[in-house]
């Protein structure tokens, strides 16, 4: 097992609180969903979404009460495009070893008002820690498309299986050879100035603003070939960052082979959180961030341990098939 978390994938799990707020049937005073009225059922819990691609009919978006002894798991709750919750998060790197199965290398807990991407550096440094190197290959959903991430795994020598989200105009960039974004009329738009980024991402980053090349380095008093709209103001601006990733985001083939093969990998955390629900992770009876944090971990080493134990039991399996087989070739 040399290639060992070389590939890794990284998924998100909510956790549901175990409070009132959370019954559609039980009377609230005040907001049920007011970020500023703390359930007195758990202190550490904070309010999130957990929002949903597909559309849903009308038919579908009927309320559904949620039990209070035994209630129904979260995503047989038909309540429309977006699922708020009083909670916690639990964010799980898998990696998994061909014909022997899935593993949990790192896991962390935190309160549902956390993002999907603040998961993804604490986790990492973690494997680091753990693995001694960094992984080449990552699979996450599009909640991780960020070119940050892009970075991470370019500069492990390999590169992160993510959809793209189109954002702005729902435009996907095209760059020329040496990098450089073109506008709609297919110009390389060149560099004006960078600065950084402290406050719009969870990291800190250089950011580039791109102009027209008809009007930046030298004015060419020649008009648009396209008549864009910006014209008359300047011709047309963007910003990027300027790391590598912010283009892969964009010139990474999903198309390939190689894209499509890592990003099945993400089929490894899938199988991971199907056990850990299995286990109860998503409406523990438990009202506090320690106890939550706690048992999250214990369900992960109980799916590393009965993970282990199939391996442990092919092994033998396998060594018994090997010793029946020799034994069957040694001449009277």
């Amino acid at each position: 097992m040399d290639d060992f978390g070389q590939t890794i994938s990284l998924d998100t799990k909510h956790i549901i609180a175990w409070v009132k707020e959370n019954n559609p049937k039980a009377y609230i005073d005040g907001k049920r969903y007011d970020k500023n009225q703390q359930p007195a059922g758990d202190p550490d819990c904070k309010l999130g979404c957990k929002r949903r691609k597909n559309q849903r009919s009308k038919k579908e978006q009927t309320p559904h009460p949620t039990p209070a002894a035994n209630p129904v798991p979260a995503d047989k709750i038909p309540v429309g495009e977006a699922e708020f919750y009083w909670g916690y998060g639990s964010g799980v790197v898998a990696t998994k070893v061909p014909d022997w199965g899935e593993f949990v290398i790192a896991e962390l807990t935190q309160t549902f008002d956390h993002a999907d991407v603040s998961y993804f550096f604490p986790l990492m440094a973690e494997i680091e820690r753990r693995l001694g190197f960094r992984p080449k290959f990552g699979a996450m959903d599009a909640a991780f498309d960020a070119f940050y991430i892009y970075d991470y795994f370019h500069n492990s020598g390999g590169f992160a299986a993510i959809p793209l989200v189109e954002k702005g105009r729902g435009m996907s960039r095209i760059f020329d050879p040496n990098g450089l974004p073109l506008c709609p009329a297919n110009l390389a738009m060149p560099l004006k100035m960078t600065y950084r980024d402290r406050t719009s991402l969870i990291i800190e980053y250089d950011r580039g603003e791109y102009v027209c090349p008809l009007f930046f380095p030298t004015p060419t008093n020649q008009p648009c070939p396209v008549n864009d709209e910006h014209w008359n103001k300047g011709g047309c601006a963007t910003t990027l960052a300027t790391s590598p990733g912010a283009r892969i985001r964009h010139t990474l083939d999903r198309n390939s082979d190689a894209y499509k093969l890592i990003y099945r990998q993400r089929t490894a955390d899938e199988r991971v959180n199907s056990q850990a629900v299995a286990f109860g992770i998503e409406r523990p009876k438990l009202r506090n961030a320690d106890s939550i944090r706690n048992l999250n971990t214990l369900i992960y080493v109980l799916i590393n341990l009965y993970a282990l134990q199939r391996v442990c039991q092919r092994k033998s399996a396998l060594n018994l098939a090997s010793s029946s087989s020799e034994g069957a070739t040694q001449p009277a």
